[in-house]
């Protein structure tokens, strides 16, 4: 399973770049970028847009081997194995996001290791209220949706996105699938269909 980030188009070079495998940036559709480009707490967002009916769904967790590019982006050697976690974001029972998030075992030495613990409390409400945690750039892909292997997961192409975190200094990797019932995909205004929809 590969994931080609792709470079987006940006305002502010220091959050949002490219990576291995990129396309130019003009591939992002516009209609996407307030929810890709958006450096703020997803979770929150899910819960506004859902007006509440949102809930996390613990799919496997564990220390688990890393895809390449992940191990290139937190420096993990070969046999290294960071602690994944796979959640489904869910809105009104229905699977808005797919996020896989990657805690090196070096940053489980840290305040991070209770992120090892949280069941089906989200993991931003975590990150986006502790003061010692900084993001990183944000990168963006898009894949097809069979390629997450989940039953849920559609056929067509989806968006998603990467960036690391630093708590207190320590890395940690998430990623965020962007499934077809999410309503990034919804039209803004009736009959107009999003840059790469059609």
């Amino acid at each position: 399973m590969t994931h080609p980030f792709l470079p987006s188009i940006l305002h502010d070079r220091a959050l949002y770049r490219g990576g291995r495998g990129s396309e130019p940036p003009y591939r992002v559709p516009r209609a996407f970028r307030d929810w890709l480009l958006d450096p703020g707490s997803l979770t929150r967002r899910l819960i506004r847009e859902s007006g509440g009916h949102f809930r996390v769904q613990v799919l496997r967790q564990g220390f688990l081997p890393a895809y390449p590019e992940e191990r290139r982006e937190l420096g993990l050697e070969q046999r290294e194995w960071p602690f994944v976690r796979e959640v489904a974001l869910r809105c009104h029972d229905t699977p808005w996001v797919f996020a896989r998030t990657l805690i090196p075992g070096a940053t489980l030495q840290g305040p991070a290791r209770a992120l090892t613990h949280l069941g089906t409390k989200p993991l931003g409400a975590v990150l986006f209220n502790d003061p010692r945690v900084r993001r990183g750039p944000i990168s963006v892909t898009r894949l097809s949706g069979a390629q997450l292997g989940r039953s849920w997961a559609t056929e067509g192409e989806i968006w998603g996105r990467r960036s690391c975190f630093y708590l207190a200094g320590l890395p940690l990797l998430v990623s965020e699938y962007f499934l077809e019932a999410c309503p990034m995909y919804a039209p803004s205004v009736p009959g107009d269909v999003p840059e790469g929809r059609e």
